[in-house]
């Protein structure tokens, strides 16, 4: 069966991390993800470590599965020709570069659009393509900074602290493909592209979201809570048990009551200082005590069977083993293996991203300039001379062996 991405063709200027996670997941579902490498090393995502082999490194075959490599220099004369005439056969151009440099590159869509009137171009950066911001470098972690973000993580008498995961850099490649997707949908309906400008520190500070909100239209000074604690919501947290930790919460009065009945204490729920949210979240302190004592009466396997079993929402706090060993995860085909020729097997997560019955591509990740010989003769029609003049030049560079 077709995959639902398999007529959109993408030029991808990109490295690292949230470029290269976006992409991949308009690949998974079939979208020739062409990826554009610069010579002589390609994407700086290949000499990541720990486990890295030469121009090969599980960092990167962890976010360019199903792509083909292209080692295309195209700030080189001869390189921009190759660049334009992938660009004319293509549905978009995505480059996660800084702010500034798409059009110093000539990237925009004011530069491309007489190669491709529909062409989309999707600029993700740290801080966009305007503002005070758009010729600094962005970073995860420096934007996680920037948003607040570390101001509202960990425990309340800590530093500050960004999220376990880059958080902002995957929402943002994520924001990216949606972004992307929206663009070519409206160029094939207008017959026009355009430009998509996303950014890290938009979607950082889109994700405050009530926080935001709530200080916006209140003044709310958000704060840490213990244990990783819902700001409002009492009880929802992290809980030690007999023999380690549960994540558990009463994010409704109905959860609330059947915690209380699994606790064998129904007595809390009718009690005057726990009796509504808002008593819950004025006596924080004394209902946490009192859960703590009660879940530190039995092991977390226990605790889970007998939430689970009166439906409140509650869950075990995994370790990354653990997580991904988890039968839930195996039941949704998160996990599997890619044959790589250097690295062996690779175990990969799969893309939130799904749609229809046809099950994504799973390819591993390609070599620098694999695909170089095929797209500049099979898709753009080059002959062996022509490549070959290419080659002298040093405006392309086939593949690298890994």
């Amino acid at each position: 069966m077709t995959l639902p991405l398999s007529d959109i063709r993408i030029v991808a200027v990109e490295q690292y991390g949230a470029g290269p996670y976006g992409s991949m997941h308009l690949a998974d579902l079939g979208a020739d993800v062409i990826k554009v490498e610069q010579p002589p090393d390609g994407d700086v995502g290949r000499y990541v470590p720990p486990y890295r082999d030469g121009t090969e490194s599980l960092f990167f075959e962890s976010l360019n599965r199903n792509k083909r490599s292209v080692c295309l220099d195209i700030a080189h004369p001869r390189g921009r020709g190759v660049f334009e005439d992938l660009v004319a056969r293509s549905d978009a151009v995505f480059y996660n570069l800084r702010g500034d440099v798409p059009a110093k590159l000539g990237l925009r869509y004011a530069d491309l659009k007489g190669v491709n009137p529909r062409v989309v171009c999707c600029s993700l950066s740290g801080y966009g393509m305007t503002g005070p911001r758009a010729a600094e470098p962005g970073f995860d972690y420096m934007v996680q900074g920037v948003a607040g973000w570390m101001s509202i993580t960990g425990e309340p008498d800590g530093p500050p602290t960004k999220t376990g995961m880059s958080a902002v850099d995957f929402a943002t490649g994520l924001a990216a493909a949606l972004s992307l997707m929206v663009g070519v949908h409206a160029a094939r309906r207008d017959g026009a592209g355009g430009d998509a400008d996303v950014a890290l520190l938009d979607t950082a500070v889109s994700m405050l979201n009530y926080l935001a909100t709530w200080h916006l239209t209140r003044g709310h000074v958000p704060r840490r809570v213990e244990r990783s604690g819902h700001p409002t919501l009492v009880p929802f947290g992290n809980f030690p048990t007999a023999d380690g930790w549960i994540v558990a919460g009463g994010s409704k009065e109905k959860f609330w009551v059947r915690m209380t009945e699994a606790f064998g204490r129904p007595d809390l729920a009718t009690d005057p200082r726990f009796a509504t949210f808002d008593d819950r979240l004025r006596h924080r302190d004394e209902i946490i005590g009192v859960l703590d004592a009660e879940f530190a009466k039995r092991p977390t396997a226990e605790w889970l069977t007998l939430l689970t079993a009166r439906g409140v929402p509650c869950a075990p706090i995994n370790d990354i083993g653990a997580a991904l060993a988890d039968p839930q995860v195996v039941a949704r085909d998160l996990v599997f293996r890619t044959a790589h020729p250097k690295l062996g097997p690779v175990g990969q997560v799969a893309s939130p991203v799904r749609f229809g019955d046809t099950a994504p591509l799973r390819r591993r990740g390609p070599s620098l300039g694999e695909h170089t010989r095929e797209i500049l003769a099979e898709l753009l029609g080059y002959t062996d001379d022509h490549i070959a003049e290419l080659v002298r030049a040093g405006a392309v560079r086939e593949r690298v062996e890994p």
